[in-house]
């Protein structure tokens, strides 16, 4: 289906079968037809038996910067852990482009993983993570002060439960599309 898709859209031949191996590789990775409800992190479990607090954010997190690390660290402090609902390589490429991502999806879970901050990451294949949101159920949802509250569509979907939306401040001069176009 990527494969059409795509080749519908005017993409070239190879570009469409990248995508569409892309797109089963992710399927398959997340458990295939048995992964559709897949489980919670453990700790997000763990968090919740004693009564913690669970915090999450998401984001593309393409060219890890000092931006997304202090706005990271602000939304741990939120709560008792925090988990990244990070977009597919292919959610990506829908929402920036070709030629993005330019970390694969493996990469930059391994680094957000790696901080200090960070409890655990979900990908989502969607442009938005309302439906991993449904199923992680987070007491905060949390994004960057680029965003507004009142504009994001999670806002309304955290608020079903009981959860709040919360925006930390941003730090001006740290934005990925700064720094590619540095590249350039």
């Amino acid at each position: 289906m990527t494969a059409a898709v795509r080749l519908a859209a005017g993409a070239a031949l190879d570009d469409a079968v990248a995508d569409a191996v892309g797109a089963a590789a992710e399927f398959l990775a997340h458990g295939g037809v048995s992964g559709m409800r897949a489980p919670l992190p453990s700790t997000v479990e763990e968090v919740r038996r004693r009564g913690g607090v669970v915090v999450a954010t998401g984001g593309c997190f393409d060219v890890l910067h000092p931006g997304h690390v202090r706005m990271l660290a602000a939304a741990r402090a939120l709560g008792d852990c925090l988990v990244v609902c990070l977009n597919s390589d292919l959610s990506v490429r829908r929402l920036k482009g070709e030629g993005r991502p330019v970390n694969r999806q493996d990469e930059r879970i391994e680094v957000l993983r790696a901080l200090e901050s960070v409890d655990d990451v979900v990908v989502f294949g969607e442009d938005t993570p309302e439906h991993v949101l449904r199923r992680l159920r987070p007491d905060v949802w949390v994004k960057g002060g680029d965003y507004t509250a009142e504009l994001l569509p999670e806002a309304e979907v955290v608020r079903h439960w009981g959860g709040r939306t919360v925006v930390v401040p941003y730090h001006r001069g740290h934005s990925t599309t700064e720094i590619l176009s540095r590249r350039a």
